[in-house]
């Protein structure tokens, strides 16, 4: 029996992938080269809106988690929208998650494994991913975490 197809895998988990978001300024969602395709940041949403808050002041690492969630969804809304399906991701290659933090918090790795996590939820082996957290004073429009993605499709 073959391994579910990451369509199926969304849909097990309840998931339902959103439309490519509009740019906020002048670059593409997503720009092809080969057999990689780079998706420029997204930020975090909750309820369509912008979701705001720094960690370790307004937000904790759980909540900073469920927001990197939140982005791998969109992210793989985008993805999608790029190659037409899903399943023809060869690999997630690399993640780089920006976490809007004080300059005390130090738990930028675990809130972007809510993004990991789900990535490999959805792909198994074929989500795992290198990977960058880094702590950042400011995020546009105050957003929470913005995560960009590189991937390798068939």
């Amino acid at each position: 029996m073959p391994a579910p197809s990451p369509e199926q895998r969304l849909q097990a988990l309840g998931i339902t992938l959103p439309p490519v978001a509009v740019p906020a300024a002048a670059y593409q969602p997503f720009v092809q080269t080969g057999n990689l395709v780079f998706l420029s940041g997204h930020i975090a949403k909750r309820d369509g809106q912008p979701w705001v808050g720094q960690l370790g002041l307004t937000m904790t690492t759980a909540e900073g988690q469920q927001a990197a969630r939140a982005i791998a969804i969109d992210l793989m809304g985008t993805l999608k929208a790029a190659v037409g399906d899903l399943g023809r991701v060869r690999r997630i290659v690399k993640l780089m998650g920006l976490v809007n933090s004080t300059n005390t918090f130090t738990e930028q790795h675990l809130v972007v494994n809510g993004a990991s996590t789900l990535f490999a939820d959805v792909f198994g082996e074929r989500g795992a991913h290198a990977r960058s957290a880094f702590g950042v004073a400011q995020i546009p429009t105050g957003s929470c975490v913005e995560i960009e993605l590189i991937a390798e499709v068939q």
